[in-house]
């Protein structure tokens, strides 16, 4: 896979040293997603052993939508987030999928899908959608690449109607061995062995570690204007799937709440969600 070098997306030390810091501007994350998008559900499928499909699905979960319902899929990527979303909200309901890679969106077009999904460009920062025009908003390993978090956080509070629901999911840092000790020999030793072919696998863990940890990042989704926010932690504390509700009515199902603002899943095994 090569590097191309342009204003996008500047070669060498500089280029490199962006990536390994786990923060690169805009344009640069837009042209590293695009140079990626062929590889993309491959390499997902290698890094997680095939398990994001099913952390997409918890998600959705938590997002509660049903037949009928509207839902925001932000930074979709090939799509496989919104796909799943499709088969909760059915025929008579309504997914919209957006990404600022034009590779990628292509990659999801190309899915075959029984429900239609209105695959769109999109700036997570700026989403052009009216304000509370949609049940639910999720983002799937797609927030840790949002140039001002804040921004993005808010943008989706503010499509989802009052009483619809935020949902972020993304990597995070374990703390506890066995699965510390993995993460760190997978994410911090070999992943960015294959950054010798493109930078891609060298902002990946960089850009894990710099971002903010679940209680933090529960902390900003409601300074969004969310509340309550919660968060499941599973895959042994790898995976940490936080959702928010915007206050206003809405009819609660007790899902995503519990007794505190961290919910682990001891009945299921480590490793799998």
């Amino acid at each position: 896979m090569s590097i191309v070098p342009d204003e996008a997306h500047p070669a060498g030390p500089t280029g490199r040293v962006a990536a390994a810091s786990g923060t690169l501007a805009e344009p640069q994350v837009r042209a590293m997603f695009d140079r990626i998008a062929r590889v993309y559900d491959v390499m997902n499928s290698v890094m997680t052993a095939g398990q994001h499909h099913r952390w997409r699905q918890r998600a959705v979960d938590l997002a509660a939508v049903g037949p009928g319902s509207k839902l925001l899929d932000v930074a979709t990527g090939t799509g496989d987030l919104a796909i799943e979303a499709a088969g909760r909200v059915g025929p008579t309901g309504e997914v919209v999928a957006s990404d600022f890679s034009e590779a990628m969106l292509a990659g999801a077009r190309r899915k075959q899908t029984p429900i239609p999904i209105s695959f769109e460009w999109g700036n997570a920062l700026d989403l052009g959608h009216e304000t509370g025009s949609f049940d639910a908003a999720t983002v799937g390993f797609g927030a840790r690449n949002f140039s001002d978090l804040d921004q993005g956080l808010r943008e989706m509070t503010r499509v989802v109607r009052p009483g619809g629901r935020v949902v972020v999911l993304e990597i995070t840092t374990p703390s506890r061995p066995p699965l510390s000790t993995f993460y760190e020999a997978w994410f911090d030793r070999l992943v960015p062995l294959l950054g010798r072919f493109d930078e891609a696998y060298t902002y990946l863990p960089a850009s894990v570690k710099r971002f903010p940890g679940p209680h933090e990042l529960a902390a900003r989704m409601h300074a969004a204007g969310l509340d309550p926010v919660r968060y499941v932690l599973t895959a042994g504390g790898i995976i940490a799937i936080h959702v928010g509700e915007k206050p206003g009515s809405a009819v609660d199902d007790g899902s995503a709440r519990g007794g505190g603002d961290v919910r682990e899943d001891p009945a299921e095994p480590e490793g799998s969600a």
